[in-house]
């Protein structure tokens, strides 16, 4: 167990280690500041999905970070990136890969397919598929769920589990309506979550923030996804029960419910938003003004220096103005594995 824990700390150095110079270049960092997992995963989660308005990108606050291995953190999230600042302690716990979801270390955001594969029928430990593709790659994820996916994994539609009053993308849907859909998912308070997708580590991040954002800090992301899963020579299931079918449609029925003012019965998931972690399109434009806080785009440089056009169509190119440009593909490396 000890050589297990130690190979995967020289991992996470070597990453960190290999992503740092893609950083310093866009964002210089105290020297000392290692790049814990948490940041990458931030960095991933801002450049896959869109959010404007009143739910525009997650934002910690000072002291929320702490507990995955940021302390102090002067960070914000605006409505294309975040920016962070850490005076980072590389604190974790050595847990046993069958240690249980109570035991799971607080101080990482990601666990191992191994973790997972020991933990698979814990039933406090839920495991939810957040695949989601940009509208070009045409993958269909419903349909690539029903294919292959871990055993017993739920399926989490981002685009159903969202605000149905707002015409933008994926924004956030409120309390009432996220606790219907995870409730219909089967999904308590009490659980943990281990959310993943098909590409490794990609739109799984944007799942576990909002998670975080309605109050709920028991939520992992795995580490590599479904394709590290199956490299690691784990089964996978290749159809989905009708169960799980059932539920996923029920959370978008239950959510559906919410918006147009139906009773949706009783919840087994409250969730309580946390409005910290979110910026108003307001304060965005008010940083602009104030540059109180650096502002990071972790979308591809092409995409930030307007070259490229924006995969949704009506979406102006370029950025942010005074925000900088940490590309994720540059920084998450390795395959879209963390660990």
């Amino acid at each position: 167990m000890a050589a297990s824990l130690l190979s995967r700390a020289a991992a996470a150095a070597a990453l960190r280690g290999a992503a740092r110079p893609h950083l310093l270049a866009r964002f210089p960092l105290p020297k000392e500041t290692p790049l814990p997992p948490l940041l990458l995963l931030l960095l991933l989660l801002t450049a896959t999905l869109p959010a404007v308005g009143r739910v525009g990108w997650a934002a910690l606050a000072a002291g929320h970070a702490g507990g995955y291995g940021c302390r102090a953190p002067a960070l914000a999230v605006g409505a294309f990136g975040i920016a962070v600042r850490c005076n980072a302690t590389s604190s974790s716990s050595a847990v046993s890969e069958s240690a249980g979801v109570h035991a799971l270390p607080r101080t990482e955001p990601v666990v191992s397919a191994e973790w997972l594969h020991a933990n698979l029928k814990d039933p406090d430990v839920k495991v939810l598929d957040a695949s989601w593709y940009m509208p070009a790659e045409q993958r269909n994820p419903l349909q690539e769920y029903q294919v292959a996916h871990i055993p017993g994994a739920l399926f989490f539609d981002v685009d159903g589990i969202s605000d149905r009053t707002s015409s933008l993308p994926h924004m956030l849907p409120s309390e009432k309506a996220f606790s219907a859909a995870v409730s219909a998912l089967g999904i308590y308070n009490k659980d943990g979550i281990v959310v993943y997708d098909g590409k490794g580590l990609f739109s799984a991040a944007r799942v576990w923030w909002m998670f975080r954002v309605f109050g709920h800090d028991k939520v992992w992301v795995l580490d590599g996804g479904l394709p590290q899963w199956r490299t690691s020579g784990y089964d996978v299931e290749s159809s989905a029960s009708s169960d799980a079918i059932l539920k996923a449609s029920a959370a978008g029925e239950a959510i559906e419910k919410v918006y147009q003012g139906q009773s949706v019965g009783s919840f087994t998931f409250g969730a309580k938003l946390q409005p910290h972690l979110i910026w108003s399109l307001d304060q965005v434009k008010e940083n602009i003004k104030t540059q109180a806080h650096q502002l990071i785009d972790a979308r591809s440089k092409p995409r930030f220096d307007g070259a490229v056009p924006e995969p949704r169509k009506g979406i102006r190119s370029g950025h942010v103005p005074g925000s900088k440009c940490v590309p994720f593909p540059q920084v998450e490396i390795l395959h879209f594995s963390i660990l």
